[in-house]
């Protein structure tokens, strides 16, 4: 069932499925935040993913830690990117959290630069300006930067290396649903530890809140980075970057619907600039204008 998501244009819908589903989520994780401890809250949710996802393997005598070391780099730049990104939104606007956080659009061609030696095609950097300018838009810019700003910019470097070497490890032979669980696990430990070192406490104060973290399990975690690393084998990483970038739009529209937020109208530009980048980001324009080259003369 999920070989069809390998294939665009469903890996690309598989991609909007899971920044949807993660921009959902951001109203839910700030309110959480009052009544459990945010290293506990990426613990839980992480932990209780990777024990669901390890179920139906172990039971069909699927080796759990073959090729480990993959899954614990994963799970280390996730556990990274989850600590920071949820403890400095406890200390950050949410508009500051998710600017910056979609600075990783930036971070993803300069970090395949860095640590692939691979240059994007340049119509893919075209897009990733006009998305950074749309993002800017639609959340404001930062304002105030404090110490949750700097923590949420690591959760943003952290973002682009998990796209990168995920589209790595993913066009691997290496079995994408152990993977996922590695990368789950991985991720849930890096939380776990911080918290215990840190002597931060692990219960949830009321059950709202146990529904919550059941939630986030379930859904924006388990199932949508199953399909993540299912669809990016289909998919270049700065196009996975760029459907990414929509998060923070589908984030907005929640608030605006759900949220009972009032729709500011430049925010709603920002968002159709970004929509746009993914449009431009998939035209054929290299091959465009290779076709309007003159054929050499011969002789």
């Amino acid at each position: 069932m999920l070989k069809l998501f390998t294939r665009s244009p469903w890996a690309e819908i598989a991609l909007v499925y899971c920044a949807a589903v993660w921009g959902s989520t951001f109203f839910i994780v700030k309110d959480s935040l009052a009544n459990i401890d945010p290293y506990a809250l990426v613990a839980w949710r992480f932990l209780l993913a990777a024990g669901l996802m390890a179920l139906p393997l172990a039971l069909h005598g699927v080796p759990l830690f073959q090729h480990w070391q993959r899954g614990a780099l994963l799970g280390l730049i996730l556990g990274v990117l989850y600590v920071s990104q949820t403890v400095g939104l406890g200390h950050t606007t949410a508009s500051n959290s998710g600017f910056i956080t979609g600075l990783f659009i930036v971070f993803v061609p300069l970090l395949n630069l860095i640590c692939f030696r691979t240059l994007s095609p340049w119509p893919r950097l075209l897009a990733v300006a006009i998305a950074l300018c749309g993002l800017w838009l639609l959340t404001g810019g930062i304002r105030h930067a404090n110490y949750g700003d700097m923590l949420t910019l690591v959760a943003a470097v952290t973002y682009a290396a998990h796209v990168l070497y995920a589209d790595r490890f993913t066009n691997s032979e290496m079995n994408v649903y152990v993977l996922n669980f590695q990368q789950l696990l991985g991720t849930g430990l890096v939380a776990l530890l911080c918290g215990i070192v840190l002597g931060r406490p692990f219960t949830i104060s009321t059950t709202a809140t146990i529904g919550w973290v059941l939630f986030l399990t379930l859904i924006p975690t388990l199932s949508a980075f199953m399909l993540q690393l299912t669809a990016q084998k289909g998919v270049p990483p700065v196009t996975t970057a760029l459907v990414f970038c929509l998060e923070p739009v589908f984030a907005a529209l929640f608030a605006w619907t759900l949220g009972n937020e009032q729709m500011v109208p430049l925010r709603a530009v920002g968002g159709l600039l970004i929509v746009a980048a993914m449009v431009i980001s998939e035209l054929p324009v290299e091959r465009w204008l290779g076709a309007r080259k003159l054929p050499a003369k011969s002789g």
